[in-house]
């Protein structure tokens, strides 16, 4: 929790080793490592000689909060899935069945996926350092995009190959393709189950549970597309069953990567109310202006938080503390800058960078 109230307007001179002549919007320029923090925002404050300064000394509360490890979660999902895509590759050529194909490619892009989720939990758990100050987090949100990519390329390359096949069918070996979805259901079932337990807290952990769960319910449609070629002969299920494949992956992965977009573009993360959070901050004793209010999310389990705060009365030393407290149990929020402000302050931070005082 970073507090300080600004310098007066009233001829203090700003410190010079603050570095502040803006502030207000959300880049993350601002250490919690080094306890000091560079300019973060748009907000030119020079004023022709009435510039404030704001620096922000640091609470006692912790910063680094890691997500859960699941380094044996992506290890055996990695391993098991490269095993089986290379095996289902091989018999669905054999089997000459598009179907196994199609989920071959897709396990392939769970490969891909889990180790680029596994890197992002590897690289969040190195320190921060003088040059990148909030350390790798951001990484998690880099891979939960490469992920969804993977998948949309893996469906463009179904739905060419799937099409093809529906204007000219081809026959299948329905046992041999029932038989390899079926293990392809244990490896994908299994896989998602590993992750099950932080589907809900981070966005990466998310992403790969998505993924394999869909895998397996897509293995279980390759089962029932290969019986009902048996029972019916008509060859033309096979690639219609890829299609829809094809369908229900795109479906999974839009909402993650949707969220995964808006995180990379620093909008407020999923399940925090910007509004809600700024009518709890105007309910402080003391405070009568909410102002340059920025959430945003510095990895796909962390968030921060900026906010200057008009007081009417200086606030209690203890005060910054349990703000920092309360953000966190209420909203989740872990990292937050506030900057303490009189009605002067504010004055200053309304005008606009060519304004003459």
């Amino acid at each position: 929790m970073d507090t300080r109230k600004p310098d007066s307007a009233e001829g203090k001179p700003p410190d010079p080793a603050s570095g502040h002549g803006r502030h207000g919007d959300s880049r993350r320029d601002h250490g919690h490592d080094g306890h000091g923090h560079d300019d973060h925002g748009h907000h030119d404050h020079g004023h022709h000689g009435h510039a404030h300064g704001h620096g922000h000394a640091h609470g006692a509360h912790g910063h680094h909060h890691a997500p859960a490890r699941y380094d044996r979660a992506f290890a055996i999902g990695a391993a098991a899935n490269l095993a089986f895509t290379l095996a289902e590759a091989g018999f669905g050529i054999a089997a000459n069945s598009v179907a196994l194909i199609a989920d071959a490619t897709h396990n392939l892009g769970d490969v891909l996926g889990l180790l680029l989720g596994w890197l992002a939990v590897w690289l969040h758990r190195r320190p921060p350092t003088g040059r990148r100050t909030y350390g790798w987090g951001r990484f998690s949100i880099a891979a939960a995009l490469g992920n969804s990519a993977i998948l949309l390329v893996s469906v463009g390359a179904i739905l060419v190959e799937a099409l093809h096949r529906l204007n000219d069918p081809a026959p299948v070996a329905s046992g041999t393709v029932m038989a390899v979805a079926a293990i392809g259901i244990l490896v994908n079932g299994g896989s998602a189950l590993l992750f099950m337990g932080g589907r809900h807290g981070d966005l990466n952990i998310r992403a790969q549970y998505l993924h394999l769960a869909g895998d397996a319910a897509v293995s279980l449609g390759v089962v029932l597309a290969a019986l009902a070629i048996r029972v019916t002969g008509w060859h033309w299920i096979d690639p219609a069953v890829s299609l829809a494949i094809a369908g229900l992956i795109a479906w999974s992965t839009m909402g993650a990567l949707r969220e995964a977009a808006d995180l990379a573009m620093d909008a407020v993360p999923a399940g925090v109310s910007q509004g809600a959070v700024r009518d709890w901050l105007a309910t402080l004793p003391g405070v009568t202006e909410v102002h340059d209010l920025h959430i945003w999310a510095l990895s796909t389990t962390e968030t921060a938080l900026t906010v200057h705060l008009v007081y009417d009365t200086e606030p209690g030393d203890r005060r910054p503390h349990d703000m920092a407290a309360e953000l966190r149990r209420r909203f989740g929020i872990d990292h937050a800058t506030v900057q303490i402000e009189s009605d002067a302050d504010a004055a200053l931070c309304r005008l606009r960078p060519n304004d003459v005082v």
